[in-house]
């Protein structure tokens, strides 16, 4: 029973060791790439973020006044068609204005007044018409610019198309490769998806009262890369 017990340790052992080693085998025929892939697109949409901001003796007169004059921007913007739910209001703050002569008053630096200011983000399809939307808001009281960036209605679609350039360029890579090496390419072991992203170029200036603002939307560059792993065939003396 003895002998049995020790041949059947030193067979465990000897198939476990040829596993291992298989294993191994099968880990160093392997070829590992990145595909990438790049697309330019055209935007077809843009995201301002603009505001109101006032100053007033006292803190209730700078909000009226702010108020009064968002409720024009507000009305202005629908009437050159931007939708309900393509305006987001952001923030609206109120601080207090100090004194710039550092002078004090009951051992603390004197409040001259306060600052209130509204913003709003707004989404705009008809790119064509930027300009003059900005221009629209300006003449009734926009005055806080915070910038201006561009994008694309469904990113998700253009992600989808680069991410399968991504993987057609891998597979490319490993094909030549293989050749290169004299190996015949095998099936995907595994695949890493890395987005990437894509670029969306924000401007902030600072508004001018002037004619329609010359805007050029340009192209938008959104780019993917996947890792994957591929096995290498067994070639016929393996």
């Amino acid at each position: 029973m003895r002998a049995r017990h020790i041949f059947a340790s030193v067979l465990t052992v000897i198939l476990t060791t040829g596993l291992s080693y298989a294993d191994e085998i099968r880990m160093d025929r392997q070829i590992s790439v990145t595909g990438e892939a790049q697309i330019a697109v055209t935007p077809t949409l843009a995201t301002i973020t603009l505001g109101v901001t006032e100053e007033a003796n006292e803190a209730a007169l700078a909000m009226s006044a702010v108020s009064t004059k968002m409720v024009a921007v507000v009305d202005e913007l629908r009437a050159a068609g931007i939708a309900a739910e393509d305006m987001q209001t952001r923030q609206i703050s109120l601080n207090p204005v100090w004194s710039q002569d550092r002078s004090y008053e009951n051992g603390r630096r004197k409040i001259t007044g306060f600052s209130a200011s509204n913003t709003l983000a707004l989404r705009i399809h008809d790119l064509e018409r930027l300009g003059e939307v900005l221009d629209q808001v300006l003449k009734v009281g926009a005055n806080d610019f915070r910038g201006l960036s561009f994008g694309v209605a469904d990113p998700a679609q253009v992600q989808d198309q680069i991410r399968g350039a991504a993987v057609k360029d891998a597979l490319r890579k490993a094909t030549q490769l293989a050749e290169a090496a004299g190996v015949t390419l095998g099936p995907v072991r595994s695949i890493h998806d890395r987005d990437a992203g894509g670029g969306q170029p924000m401007m902030a200036m600072e508004m001018a009262r002037s004619a329609p603002m010359p805007i050029e939307a340009g192209e938008l560059t959104f780019g993917h890369s996947v890792s994957v792993v591929y096995e290498i065939a067994p070639s016929e003396g393996d």
